[in-house]
């Protein structure tokens, strides 16, 4: 069943307008009252109106009132379970460090499953399968991520770059073709770099697809397709990218599953291929 519903709100809630952030606030005080309401109801009960009720729908990426309403009820039969992302102390014991690692690490993509559009995703799967040059970009942490699924898309015999020099991706996208795709990679959706190279692809008429945080950004907003992860409060030592950059690696990751499994027989060949270039490389035979 779906959910996300009301980790949209929490993640969207300081960026919306004031009449959307009323509705976001009341459905996050009382997430059962959205379930038999219709959407005047909860314009009303928010001390706003219906049609900022619909707003608030569009501004989550959602397909409508009806679409918010099924994942907040995924979310409420859900079992309950620890939330939110802790941080470390001073002198924190290994024990711990593990132990809140792999909870911030296992939540994180537990919170950016819940609010994938599968529209979207179906739309960069079918805009990447016959994109002839994949120009991943990303600056910092998000160029690991860059460089992981050019790694990948290679593997399958789809050309693919991951620079970092500005002046070298200006020059693939000035001669793109209209077969080629820039895949942006942004964590905060705001790193200028990325925010100008989306907007040169824009311009030049290229395919852009986003990853950022969820919610609103430069980069996404330049972008034809629009993909995120999860956004939560960044404790002191997450802000290193640490759990966003697992959250990115799994997008990359369902990105780079759902393309094989369209061309499956064409995947596995190009993978042994692959693999048996490897094993003379280390052979030396």
């Amino acid at each position: 069943m779906a959910a996300g519903g009301l980790k949209m709100l929490q993640n969207m809630l300081d960026q919306l307008p004031a009449s959307e952030r009323k509705i976001a606030q009341y459905i996050l005080e009382n997430p059962r009252s959205i379930l038999n309401s219709t959407v005047n109801d909860i314009g009303t009960q928010a001390k706003t109106s219906g049609a900022a009720v619909i707003r608030l729908c569009k501004s989550l990426g959602l397909n409508g009132f009806q679409d918010l309403k099924v994942r907040i009820a995924g979310d409420l039969v859900k079992p309950v379970a620890e939330q939110g992302y802790r941080d470390i102390e001073p002198g924190e014991s290994y024990y711990s460090i593990v132990q809140k690692t792999t909870s911030n690490s296992i939540q994180s993509i537990r919170d950016s499953e819940e609010i994938i559009n599968y529209e979207e995703l179906e739309r960069a799967v079918q805009t990447l399968l016959p994109a002839q040059n994949v120009h991943f970009f990303g600056i910092g942490a998000s160029n690991i991520i860059a460089k992981d699924a050019q790694q990948k898309f290679l593997r399958i015999q789809k050309n693919a770059t991951a620079f970092t020099d500005t002046h070298l991706v200006a020059t693939l996208i000035a001669n793109a073709s209209k077969d080629d795709v820039v895949f942006a990679i942004s964590h905060s959706g705001e790193t200028a770099e990325v925010v100008k190279v989306m907007a040169l692809a824009k311009e030049r008429g290229v395919k852009t697809i986003s990853l950022t945080k969820y919610g609103q950004s430069s980069v996404a907003s330049l972008a034809d397709i629009k993909l995120f992860t999860s956004y939560s409060g960044e404790a002191a030592f997450r802000s290193a990218a640490t759990s966003s950059r697992l959250a990115q690696l799994y997008m990359m990751d369902i990105l780079f599953l759902s393309m094989a499994t369209v061309q499956y027989e064409q995947t596995i060949q190009a993978i042994d291929q692959t693999r048996e270039a490897i094993r003379f490389i280390k052979e030396g035979n």
